[in-house]
C-alpha cells in the first residue's frame, strides 16, 4: 500500500470534532450500529488511507476551500495508528452496546470521546503521541 503524503494538520482536528460529535451521540442513544460505522470510519483512515475517511472528503470539500493555504504538514503514520486506535476502542464499544454490556460501551466509547476531544480542542494526539513512542522505543512494532 503506498504511503500516505504529509497532511494538513486543520484536517485531522476537523475529523476529531466530527468524531466527538459522532461519539457524543452514541453516548445519549447506546446506538450501537452508529458506533459500527464510526468504527467503518476508522478502519478506512487506518488501513485504508487518512483520504478514505468520509471526514477528510467533508474537509476537502467544505472546509478547505473557506481556508487560507497552510504550508504546515505533518506525517500521515502516525494520524493512520491514531485512527487505529480509535477503531479499537469503537470495536469494543459496539460490542458491549450490541450484547448488552452497556458499561463496556460506555467506557469504551468515553475513552475515544475524550482522545477525539483533545485532538479537537487542544491539538494534541494521543494515538499520535503512541505511536511517536513506539517508533522510538519499539520500532518492530510500527511501520511508518
Amino acid at each position: 500500500m503506498p504511503k500516505d503524503a504529509p497532511v494538513d494538520p486543520r484536517g485531522p482536528r476537523f475529523t476529531a470534532w466530527a468524531t466527538a460529535a459522532v461519539l457524543v451521540v452514541v453516548l445519549l442513544t447506546s446506538w450501537w450500529w452508529l458506533l459500527a460505522l464510526q468504527a467503518v470510519v476508522f478502519a478506512l483512515g487506518a488501513f485504508g488511507s487518512l483520504r478514505w475517511n468520509p471526514w477528510t472528503q467533508v474537509f476537502r470539500v467544505a472546509v478547505l476551500p473557506r481556508l487560507a493555504p497552510s504550508a504546515e504538514r505533518e506525517e500521515a503514520a502516525p494520524l493512520r495508528f491514531a485512527q487505529a486506535v480509535g477503531f479499537a476502542f469503537a470495536v469494543v464499544g459496539t460490542i458491549g452496546y450490541a450484547t448488552g454490556l452497556t458499561a463496556l460501551g460506555v467506557v469504551a466509547t468515553s475513552f475515544a470521546l475524550a482522545a477525539a476531544l483533545l485532538n479537537a480542542a487542544l491539538g494534541l494526539c494521543l494515538g499520535c503521541e503512541m505511536f511517536l513512542l513506539l517508533r522510538r522505543y519499539a520500532p518492530a512494532l510500527v511501520r511508518t
